[in-house]
């Protein structure tokens, strides 16, 4: 029987099950492994354990071509996945039940119509996805350990499963039991604002790499590290949420300072301050390098 069908009583004593089993020294390692955890609060601390220990619950993991799932693993996973949901309603990841892990990136086909109405299919490489009433995929290689970066694979594909819970993936996830202080229509009135202000500065960027540097090298960097956000967050408002709720956990100061209003809103859905407890403050966007 699936899990997220079984009775409540059933899933409170599995939760409780998972939850002691967490072992302070594995759970203490797990942490260290993620620098933006460090400012965790002794309360906030024991909220993600409890979400941490609902989500080993409910969910089931797998790995693909042969890797082998360890707790280490599912912990890790289970850690990041539990944060953006450490003061929401877990049941916001609920309709859904596997997590499934490859060992790195893995290739996903894709169809798209030009606007010539000519179909065009091509296989694209991936860390993670999330589909609609269907498992997280996630690449191990790319989600494991803190990579030292503003990347955070999981954080941005559970994202996406607070976007499409009650709806499609449009970047405004659902706003219940937040008050009328946060409705769709400011939602999107804020949204629409900080996406289109985002693609003109990557719009003016990639206009300023000189003609000899790819944009597609490394050597391209230093033009767009100038930006508040990776600029993936320009592929659409589905994709600018969830590059901003990687921003939000892991790296907030540079998106606060240039998207003030934005941060905010993220501040109130999500029901947390990581500027404030990372001990950062707003910093406006670097100046493009000359």
């Amino acid at each position: 029987m699936f899990r997220w069908l079984m009775g409540k009583g059933a899933r409170t004593s599995r939760v409780e099950r998972e939850l002691a089993a967490i072992e302070p020294e594995s759970w203490s390692a797990a942490l260290a492994r993620h620098r933006f955890l460090a400012g965790l609060s002794p309360e906030e601390d024991e909220a993600l354990r409890r979400r941490v220990a609902w989500l080993l619950a409910s969910k089931g993991f797998s790995g693909a071509h042969g890797l082998p799932i360890t707790d280490e693993m599912m912990l890790s996973i289970a850690i990041q996945a539990a944060l953006p949901i450490l003061n929401l309603d877990p049941a916001l990841y609920e309709g859904w039940t596997e997590i499934i892990i490859y060992p790195g990136g893995f290739l996903i086909p894709r169809t798209e119509v030009d606007e010539s109405g000519v179909v065009h299919e091509y296989v694209e490489e991936a860390a993670g996805e999330a589909w609609e009433g269907g498992p997280v995929i996630l690449s191990w290689e790319d989600c494991g350990a803190d990579p030292g970066t503003d990347v955070n694979v999981v954080i941005h594909e559970f994202a996406h499963k607070l976007d499409l819970y009650q709806g499609d993936a449009d970047g405004v996830p659902w706003l219940g039991r937040h008050g009328p202080a946060l409705t769709v229509r400011a939602w999107r009135r804020v949204l629409d604002a900080s996406y289109h202000d985002f693609c003109e500065a990557l719009e003016q960027v990639e206009a300023a790499i000189p003609p000899d540097v790819d944009p597609e090298s490394d050597a391209a960097a230093p033009w767009f590290q100038t930006l508040p956000l990776d600029p993936y967050a320009a592929t659409d408002p589905a994709e600018f949420f969830a590059v901003s709720s990687e921003a939000f956990f892991v790296n907030p100061a540079p998106m606060a300072g240039a998207y003030p209003d934005w941060y905010a809103l993220l501040t109130h859905y999500y029901r947390q301050d990581p500027l404030l407890r990372l001990g950062g403050r707003p910093v406006p966007p670097s100046p493009l390098p000359r």
